[in-house]
């Protein structure tokens, strides 16, 4: 007899495959760093051979970052497109969740290219704002050059990523991931250190991954979901027709996708000042602070795999009308996201230490966090609803109160930092930062029940 019920196991059969994915992206990260990191000094092919390595590693964080934010501002693709095609999934309406598709392709076409238009006007006024060393900036300005022409099948990913949770199936999203990851690294290593490139053999690693797990995606979905555009039945509206339907300002599905794009500005705005916090109260607390967000992201990529579970089964529960279901999955959710919770906080009282110590051997630094680590035993306790509630809310397609319980959480948070951080320095910014967490989970949680049909 199974230990886990029909539904335990669909919440993990989506779940697993989302954490995998979400786990090989800082391997990415570590590796850029690694391979940019021993730049410095003689290359045959380098015109630029006396600059240490250090301009390289902050070329990578610059670019990095910039590419971050921009598209952490059109996670909307991936969000809305997942809630409303698992509705549609789960009302059978096979077409409606094709022409989901076709709209999110042509609306993240669309915002690509207005990016590659906009991008060197975005590219100098985040150097002139960043305002990093005149070498790091032409090297964050190579890099930024040649990944921008990525900004197709990035935002393409994000609209596929979020069509197949829709229809329930986080297995292609992470064997794209992987593939793109790695593909990435191996891009990178063979061009740097075999064809002797520098920062443009990082960038170019970067852009390559980036349209192969595109195309892959694409394959995929032509080779297992192509019936759904091969029936007799299925209607297909002129292409014309579909852009205009994808660009429609007043449209639900651009309403969705505004809303939650105020929300990603709510959350860039939170963690920017947390990080902005750090750095004006010294090296030691930056470094700290760094250190202890590690735990919290870790932490991110285990919850946003049930998240990403809420999100399709709950929607797919909307979409065929059983409110039955839907309460299930939710409830379910919560369980295991409390198991999981628990052993986040276990973990990190039992292995914190050594986690620290395993990411510096700066001493001033470990005396430092070894007064700040046990914020970090919150960190799983305050965040656990907010990540839960977040994918039961895109299942319902209710941006509008995911953008509500956003803006009160960062104006409870600005109000922490601009009141605590005096009286009590770092502690005070940790405890405005819980309580931001904290109070996104208890909003949501109120408003849970205007979201059931």
């Amino acid at each position: 007899m199974s230990l886990l019920s029909s539904l335990d196991r669909r919440i993990f059969g989506i779940a697993l495959p989302s954490i995998v994915s979400n786990i090989t992206v800082p391997l990415l990260g570590l590796v850029d760093v690694a391979v940019t990191g021993h730049m410095g000094g003689p290359a045959s092919q380098s015109s630029d051979l006396s600059l240490p390595a250090s301009y390289y590693v902050g070329a990578i964080a610059v670019g990095g970052m910039l590419f971050n934010i921009i598209y952490w501002m059109f996670g909307f693709l991936r969000m809305v497109t997942g809630g409303e095609t698992a509705q549609a999934w789960g009302r059978r309406d096979l077409d409606g969740a094709v022409l989901l598709l076709v709209r999110s392709l042509l609306l993240a076409l669309v915002l690509a290219l207005m990016l590659m238009a906009l991008s060197p006007l975005i590219c100098e006024v985040a150097l002139w704002y960043i305002a990093p060393e005149a070498e790091v900036a032409t090297l964050a300005r190579t890099y930024f050059n040649i990944c921008i022409w990525g900004a197709v099948p990035a935002l393409g990913l994000f609209a596929m990523n979020g069509w197949y949770i829709g229809m329930q199936n986080s297995r292609f999203p992470m064997i794209v991931a992987i593939v793109q990851n790695l593909l990435n690294i191996v891009c990178s290593i063979v061009f740097v250190y075999v064809l002797g490139m520098r920062i443009e053999g990082v960038a170019l690693g970067t852009l390559l991954a980036q349209w192969v797990a595109f195309a892959i995606a694409l394959v995929l979905c032509l080779r297992f979901y192509g019936r759904l555009w091969r029936r007799e039945a299925f209607h297909r509206p002129p292409l014309g027709r579909l852009l205009r339907q994808a660009l429609a300002p007043r449209s639900t599905t651009n309403r969705q996708n505004f809303s939650l794009f105020l929300r990603t500005l709510c959350l860039i705005v939170v963690h920017f000042m947390f990080i902005a916090a750090g750095a004006a109260q010294g090296s030691v607390e930056l470094a700290v602070n760094t250190l202890l967000m590690q735990m919290f992201t870790i932490f991110s990529y285990f919850m946003d795999g049930f998240a990403y579970a809420g999100e399709a089964l709950v929607g797919k529960a909307i979409g065929a009308v059983n409110i039955e279901v839907c309460r299930s999955v939710v409830r379910r959710l919560f369980q295991w996201g409390g198991v999981v919770a628990l052993f986040f906080v276990v973990l990190y009282a039992l292995g914190g230490e050594w986690f620290m110590s395993f990411l510096t051997d700066d001493m001033q630094v470990l005396e430092a966090v070894s007064r700040y680590r046990h914020w970090t035993l919150l960190l799983p306790l305050c965040g656990v609803a907010s990540f839960l509630w977040d994918g039961v809310y895109i299942g319902a397609t209710s941006p509008r109160l995911m953008l509500l319980s956003m803006a009160i959480s960062m104006v409870l948070f600005l109000a922490g930092y601009f009141l605590l951080i005096p009286l009590y320095g770092n502690h005070g910014l940790w405890i405005a930062f819980l309580s931001y967490l904290a109070c996104r989970g208890m909003v949501q949680t109120l408003t849970y029940r205007k979201i059931l049909p």
